[in-house]
């Protein structure tokens, strides 16, 4: 069969169904003994870790090009291969991920709404044997269209085309809770906790689209903006850049390394 063409925001009731699809790879992000105890059929694992690169005191990287083509060729990822990634946390994990997968040049990929969470808590089977992958060979295509680094940011801090969107908390953002050398936020960035854009009534799933809308209006992002998200590491702010795109934003970028490195280093301003 080939690839299902299936939505950026994918429902568990819309998965269930094609659960099997040869053009379908199911990734479950959650911790290992979660995995171990109840996943998705067929689903293959994914450590998080492995998608991420770490130069203390920068955390949340992008790893070289040539060990993210063998860890996705070793998980089963090709050209043909539509990617639906999941995790037991809201999303940030399963959407780190989409994002790695589309800065390597792969954009046949769905987040599962609500994740783990909504596919177990509404009766979708579940199953505790590991499934085994079937290597394909991931061949990248690198693009920085998704990816602002910190210089990328300097350059471009004040302009008018741009929106700095920090996911992290309140607390976070004001600098009452420091994480890094210095506190505070980028200078102009708008704040939107991540959790925020999640339903906690309805299994972690994304707010109606029209909420998260109106939210993002309220907050004065709107499509003609470049919007960069950012959190720590650009793991809490790569569901906000999902959540971005399945929202109509035609220019969203996500800044690895993100406070971890702004914070960190001696050359950037902060708010």
């Amino acid at each position: 069969m080939n690839a299902p063409d299936l939505p950026l925001i994918l429902e568990a009731d819309a998965l269930e169904p094609i659960l099997g699809n040869s053009g379908l790879l199911v990734v479950d992000l959650t911790k290992p003994a979660t995995y171990a105890e109840l996943h998705i059929p067929g689903a293959v694992y994914l450590d998080y870790g492995q998608i991420i690169a770490i130069r203390k005191p920068t955390m949340g990287l992008l790893p070289e090009t040539a060990e993210l083509e063998r860890i996705f060729s070793a998980l089963g990822i090709d050209d043909s291969v539509h990617v639906v990634a999941y995790d037991d946390e809201g999303g940030g994990k399963a959407g780190r991920l989409l994002w790695t997968l589309e800065v390597m040049g792969h954009t046949r990929f769905s987040l599962l709404n609500g994740g783990l969470h909504a596919w177990a808590n509404e009766g979708h089977p579940l199953e505790q044997t590991a499934a085994t992958p079937s290597p394909r060979q991931f061949q990248a295509q690198p693009t920085t269209d998704p990816v602002a680094d910190g210089d990328y940011i300097k350059q471009h801090l004040g302009d008018a085309g741009i929106a700095l969107l920090d996911a992290r908390s309140a607390d976070e953002y004001s600098g009452v809770k420091k994480y890094a050398e210095k506190a505070g936020h980028i200078p102009g960035a708008i704040n939107m906790d991540w959790l925020l854009a999640l339903d906690q009534q309805r299994n972690l799933r994304l707010k109606p689209d029209a909420d998260l809308e109106q939210m993002l209006t309220d907050l004065g992002i709107r499509k003609e903006h470049e919007v960069i998200t950012y959190c720590h590491t650009h793991h809490r702010s790569s569901l906000t850049y999902v959540m971005l795109k399945a929202q109509g934003f035609p220019r969203v970028k996500g800044y690895p390394g993100s406070w971890s490195d702004w914070g960190n280093r001696p050359d950037t301003p902060i708010a």
